[in-house]
């Protein structure tokens, strides 16, 4: 509600229409949704199969692995608003109290106290008067990464854009030898004197650790919130009932299978069990390609393992269908199994590129659990390629390989 008096005494109203409201809503929802996806997802210091959705009007569920990262650094990741600011220092002093001992008649309306504070015991060391609007924010931001000055102290280096490196060049050539403080949240990080007109580079300084500095990279990268975000709950789920859908995915996955392997032994006798002797192989090439990388193993990824299988049969019914069409044909079964390999290779090849791309989409777009699908998947459709073409006509060049033989089990 904003209120205007006017010279009458008379008092006007004004408010926001119930649409207005709602669309402010929708885009603040929107921003902190990416803003926290951003964060979660971050490929150098993120977390991985994370899950940030949207919870009714105004709420927000953060889903994170355990033993992935602590508490205290989930919280920091996740609260703080990350709203960088650049000032020129108008004064300064060791604490607020010197500070503003020498304003006795305080500070201007435009002025403001900043401090710099201890981060592990909250004790003031420095105090700075500057302007309340700041020079240049993070919104021209471009890049963070965490670095090491030449005492191997972790500082946080980033990058403006072009429009952003224009106004800091302007800023920095008009205040040599003057203090810019770099404010996060209210709270100074560093104060350093400007020796020379910088454009797109700079540097934060502080006391932190490695992991407090990869942090606020994560936080500079991903961008600012706009409103700040509140923790309302916080609940730990046990082992327990992980284990038990863990165990009960590998059940479902272990049944699909073996159902997939019979109908195939069932329906091509001879060939099915080559069909088999491929899927089995696949799985074992798969399984060793994502330990080798030392990925994670989730739920989706299990669903990926299922329907990889699928994928794989699906390669075999092509060529199998195709050795049929050719023996019908009245070829011979050396010919059949030649040609039925052949005509069936780019078929196969397109169905699963397509696949693929697919998959590789999902990876590039998704988050949390639909990558660890998409890696699954991405890494199944490839090693069931593999299986169905080399595997399975390995399989048949040993039986019945050069024998004459006039009918072939499938």
């Amino acid at each position: 509600m904003l209120t205007s008096a006017g010279g009458s005494g008379n008092e006007l109203r004004y408010r926001l229409t119930d649409r207005w409201t709602e669309d402010v809503r929708e885009r603040t929802m929107s921003q902190v949704l990416e803003v926290l996806r951003r964060r979660i997802d971050d490929p150098q210091r993120g977390i991985p199969d994370s899950v940030v959705t949207r919870q009714g009007k105004d709420r927000v569920l953060v889903q994170i692995p355990g033993e992935q990262i602590d508490r205290e650094r989930a919280r920091n990741l996740l609260k703080s608003t990350g709203f960088l600011e650049f000032k020129i220092v108008i004064d300064s002093d060791a604490t607020r109290e010197a500070l503003m001992a020498r304003h006795p008649e305080g500070v201007g309306p435009d002025e403001m106290v900043v401090l710099k504070t201890d981060p592990d015991t909250g004790a003031e060391l420095g105090a700075f008067l500057v302007p309340k609007v700041a020079d240049i924010t993070g919104d021209y931001l471009e890049d963070a990464r965490v670095q090491f000055d030449r005492q191997q102290r972790p500082i946080v280096e980033f990058r403006f854009n072009s429009a952003g490196g224009e106004i800091f060049g302007k800023l920095t050539e008009e205040n040599k030898n003057k203090l810019l403080s770099i404010i996060l949240d209210e709270n100074v990080y560093s104060a350093p004197v400007i020796r020379g007109r910088i454009t797109t580079r700079g540097m934060i300084e502080g006391q932190f650790t490695a992991a407090e500095a990869a942090d606020l990279a994560i936080i500079l990268r991903a961008g600012s919130l706009s409103v700040p975000v509140v923790i309302e709950e916080e609940r730990t789920v046990g082992p327990g009932l992980g284990q038990d859908s863990i165990e009960r995915g590998a059940l479902a996955c272990a049944v699909g299978i073996v159902l997939v392997l019979a109908f195939t032994v069932f329906y091509y006798r001879l060939a099915g069990v080559y069909a088999a002797i491929g899927l089995i192989s696949n799985l074992v090439m798969l399984i060793g390609l994502m330990s080798l990388f030392e990925a994670t193993l989730t739920l989706p990824g299990i669903a990926g393992l299922v329907l990889t299988v699928g994928m794989a049969v699906d390669a075999n019914v092509i060529i199998f269908e195709r050795i049929r069409e050719e023996l019908r044909a009245g070829k011979s079964v050396r010919a059949s199994i030649a040609t039925g390999f052949n005509k069936a290779t780019w078929t196969v090849l397109d169905a699963n590129i397509t696949t693929l791309i697919t998959a590789v989409i999902l990876f590039e777009y998704g988050t949390g659990p639909i990558k660890g699908f998409a890696v699954t998947l991405s890494v199944g459709i490839v090693t069931s390629v593999f299986a169905a073409l080399v595997v399975t006509r390995l399989l048949f060049q040993i039986h019945p390989g050069t024998k004459n033989v006039s009918t072939l089990s499938i």
